[in-house]
């Protein structure tokens, strides 16, 4: 992706334009752009994090080798959607801006891209009971406070942030007013499970002009 990358660069240039969210592996004219997501041998717990005209799998990630899985929470297991010769199975299920799911490519690196929209306003990602898996819903990255996931959660809730090196989950807590073993920081492009008591909201309000 480095001549794409190249050439965006130029375009900024020449516009005079550089956005706010524009940073590392992220790239944007005005409020439209591309991401890349890296993905390790294994599973990797990502995020769509731009609104694209069609926010399925099938439009979104097709690319992938021969046998990648895909793995979306339904509330109380997955659904395993697998792609084969340029297909998937259940090309249906979505990864719309605010969402998230494990994605297994194999024993090979790779990288997907996503272009879409930053979306911007009023921002509203409902959170329900139970464990659910969530995003932000704008590609930047920062703390659970910075990115507002802290103000909608309740004494006793867990995120759960999947550390791929080691295959395993690393659980941060929130308990009145502060995180154990310490505040989260959430990755352009990455998802996380929550467990919460009560449904929450979180909101944000946002501009690429920020």
């Amino acid at each position: 992706m480095r001549t794409k990358s190249l050439l965006f660069a130029a375009a900024l240039s020449l516009a005079g334009v550089a956005s706010a969210v524009a940073q590392n592996n992220v790239y944007s004219v005005n409020a439209v752009g591309y991401i890349n997501v890296d993905l390790k041998p294994g599973f990797n717990l990502i995020a769509n994090q731009l609104n694209s005209t069609n926010n399925t799998i099938a439009s979104l990630l097709s690319t992938l080798p021969n046998g990648a899985n895909f793995y979306k929470w339904n509330g109380s297991s997955f659904d395993i959607a697998t792609y084969f010769f340029g297909a998937w199975d259940k090309p249906n299920l979505t990864l719309a801006p605010g969402e998230g799911g494990f994605i297994n490519a194999g024993n090979a690196a790779t990288t997907v891209t996503f272009v879409g929209e930053v979306t911007q306003g009023n921002l509203v990602n409902n959170i329900p009971v139970g464990f659910s898996v969530r995003s932000s819903q704008v590609p930047q990255a920062g703390t659970a406070t910075s990115l507002g996931l802290t103000a909608a959660l309740h004494n006793g809730d867990n995120l759960y942030k999947w550390d791929q090196a080691n295959n395993k989950y690393v659980i941060y807590t929130y308990f009145f007013g502060s995180w154990a073993p310490g505040e989260p920081n959430l990755g352009v492009g990455e998802a996380v499970f929550l467990n919460t008591a009560v449904t929450a909201s979180w909101t944000r309000t946002f501009s690429v002009n920020q």
